[in-house]
């Protein structure tokens, strides 16, 4: 019997605007972002003026007081419009709320205080990609970027040619996908993978082959299901009656993102998902112990639960509808404390009371 055609439908790009947002996150100088940078940074923060590199500061103080991330944040409006380059960005910038705004506003990641933090920052904003411009960052970011992204594209032609993530997303979160992924190649990006709108993900040139499949099995997923729905309603009522969700949120470090419940769940259920495809793909960038104990100070507790249960139910096998599963999930006691302790353990390989360790000051 022929196997069924790959559903699929595969395009790869790269984008100066992309790369020019990705870029404020190492120019902030925080060591999350810098230490990835640290010669890109001595070689162009000396072009910058100290009035773009304030804005830039403030910006990032902004966002950080209201929980986010200044660069995936703008990434992700900017994504409306066209973002090719610098000139693209400012001009999609200056006629924000007829280019943006309706994009923004239609898709599942609207936010009000998101948009009027954007609209608040504008002159700011204008100012720090005009000094971007004017330091000569097209050019600076191409001569590292076109070799490596041309060897990239031919790579990961032949790799997708092959994998059908959209199928196993569908399976998954029981609901139909648009087929298309688009892969936006950067060099600036590290150390995130983002999801901007539509189905398109951005990810890092030099990444290993598994982990731009752990990126198109994860980007994709968000929202695995409706934030403000029932199911994810029912989900927050028995995590915050959690204590090791409390302790989590006010200990770890703010700069890993994934700052309120909300961030928590949307994205370890996306983690846990995502392993589950990457083991069926036979692409598995790591192991569930090796990764969740490391990622952002191994915060991901409820992906290595979520992930424990739903292989324990052989979900991974025969998927279902993940919306009414975690619906499910909630109301019989399977993320209670006693239980879904107890699967995070042993994905984690270690004892319940050392789940959350509290970072060294």
């Amino acid at each position: 019997m022929a196997a069924p055609p790959i559903r699929t439908v595969w395009s790869i790009a790269s984008s100066v605007g992309i790369d020019a947002l990705a870029f404020l996150g190492p120019l902030s100088g925080k060591p999350f972002y810098a230490d990835y940078y640290r010669d890109e940074l001595s070689a162009f923060r000396p072009r910058l003026s100290a009035a773009v590199t304030d804005a830039l500061m403030s910006l990032h103080a902004e966002h950080e007081a209201a929980g986010g991330l200044l660069w995936p944040s703008l990434t992700l409006i900017f994504s409306g419009g066209p973002d090719g380059g610098v000139a693209e960005l400012l001009a999609s910038l200056d006629a924000a709320e007829t280019v943006l705004e309706p994009p923004f506003r239609a898709s599942v990641y609207w936010d009000q205080g998101d948009w009027d933090r954007f609209i608040g920052g504008r002159d700011r904003l204008r100012l720090v990609l005009a000094g971007l411009r004017d330091a000569g960052f097209a050019e600076f970011r191409n001569d590292r970027m076109a070799a490596p992204a041309a060897r990239k594209t031919a790579e990961l032609t032949t790799l997708f040619s092959r994998l059908d993530i959209i199928a196993e997303q569908e399976r998954l979160l029981g609901r139909a996908l648009d087929p298309g992924i688009r892969v936006e190649l950067s060099w600036f990006c590290r150390p995130h993978g983002v999801k901007v709108q539509g189905q398109r993900f951005i990810t890092h040139v030099a990444a290993s082959d598994q982990i731009t499949v752990l990126t198109a099995a994860h980007e994709i997923l968000h929202p695995p299901f409706d934030m403000q729905g029932p199911e994810a309603k029912a989900c927050y009522a028995v995590l915050e009656a959690d204590p090791l969700f409390t302790r989590i949120l006010a200990e770890k470090d703010p700069g890993t993102g994934y700052n309120s419940l909300e961030g928590i769940l949307n994205e370890d259920t996306c983690q846990a998902l995502d392993q589950i495809i990457q083991e069926r793909l036979g692409q598995v960038a790591r192991s569930p112990a090796a990764r969740w104990n490391r990622a952002d100070q191994g915060m991901h507790v409820l992906a290595a639960g979520l992930y424990g249960t739903l292989k324990a139910e052989g979900y991974d096998r025969t998927g279902g509808n993940l919306a009414a599963w975690m619906l499910d999930a909630a109301v019989t006691g399977k993320l209670s404390p006693p239980r879904l302790h107890a699967a995070a353990a042993r994905v984690l390989e270690k004892p319940v009371e050392r789940l959350w360790t509290t970072p060294a000051a």
